[in-house]
């Protein structure tokens, strides 16, 4: 079958079209017939190699991680699909990939693809949304009344977060180009920094929370609108010991990203904040939560640009530009 594969690492990875084995399921996965797929950042950034001492792929691997389409076969131990299903879900950080015609699923991974949504609208959802529910539900313990701080909030993560923290109860506030403010106000950010005019942390005050979703000083910024015992979730690092102790690495790896991370967490401790990574899971009842949210509307996608399968590098590489009005996404059929 066609796929898109990463043959080599490096500051230009070698990214092309490939013939790959069919797949062969395991009693509890699931084989889907892939009919769109959703990019995510982190698809730009595995290709360089800097996941590599803790995502083990064995190369040439297939990209993609974000799917939805119609369960074809299932495996023995099988029990909440069957053939003919359709399905959403997240592959990420299991070793296989979904930029191609077929894509392997474990069961635990999947949910039922919201019926109001079609296949593109439903692969533009499992990351962000697993990453906001995780990141404001799990890592923040999100409250009714707080406020949350989610920069860049016409993106792909930025506009599914700002609407699952309005339905938590949130304030939530945000940064954008001055053509998006519009676009942002529409999904729910009750204060919105037009970071054309002005500078977000001179702007914000009294957060409880800030999700880090861009590389650069914008973490550290956002210490300045914290309210002392705020916590700063990153989902784009800098990695931190705690996560390489929960990922079971080597002792090396825990000392090195504790001192990537040693600046971050001390300027984090002077402001009387925490400072944690997060590494989104795959987790199928979260995304049938999710999904839930979806059916009923109090969640939309926001889908910046379709893409066919043949032009999935370009895909990419349109992602990588930063531009993006919400997701992006490869469509197959």
């Amino acid at each position: 079958m066609k796929a898109l594969t990463l043959q080599r690492y490096g500051k230009a990875p070698v990214i092309g079209f490939s013939e790959v084995p069919h797949p062969v399921l395991q009693p509890d996965e699931l084989l889907v017939e892939v009919h769109a797929v959703g990019l995510n950042p982190i698809d730009n950034m595995i290709p360089t190699g800097i996941f590599k001492p803790v995502m083990k792929l064995q190369l040439p691997a297939t990209l993609g991680s974000d799917v939805a389409g119609i369960v074809t076969e299932v495996g023995s131990r099988v029990t909440k699909f069957k053939k003919g299903d359709a399905v959403f879900a997240s592959v990420f950080d299991l070793g296989t990939g979904t930029l191609a015609e077929f894509a392997v699923v474990p069961e635990s991974a999947a949910a039922a693809k919201p019926d109001s949504l079609d296949f593109v609208q439903a692969a533009s959802i499992p990351m962000v949304g697993l990453t906001s529910w995780q990141a404001l539900k799990e890592h923040a313990h999100l409250q009714p009344g707080q406020k949350v701080f989610i920069p860049a909030g016409s993106g792909g993560i930025g506009t599914f977060a700002i609407q699952l923290a309005k339905h938590f109860g949130a304030t939530v506030g945000t940064n954008t180009s001055t053509a998006n403010i519009g676009l942002v106000r529409s999904l729910g950010a009750d204060e919105i920094v037009d970071y054309k005019q002005q500078e977000f942390e001179k702007v914000l005050k009294g957060y409880d929370i800030a999700l880090g979703t861009l590389r650069g000083d914008v973490i550290e910024k956002s210490l300045d609108i914290l309210k002392p015992e705020g916590k700063i979730i990153s989902l784009v690092g800098p990695l931190d010991a705690a996560f390489a102790r929960a990922r079971k690495i080597s002792f090396f790896f825990i000392v090195v990203f504790g001192l990537m991370s040693r600046k971050i967490i001390r300027a984090a401790r002077r402001k009387g904040v925490t400072y944690s990574f997060l590494f989104v899971r795959p987790d199928g009842v979260q995304l049938g939560h999710i999904g839930e949210l979806l059916e009923t509307k109090r969640i939309r996608p926001v889908i910046d640009r379709v893409f066919p399968f043949e032009e999935a590098k370009e895909a990419l590489d349109y992602l990588a530009q930063g531009r993006s009005k919400g997701k992006v996404v490869v469509k197959l059929r």
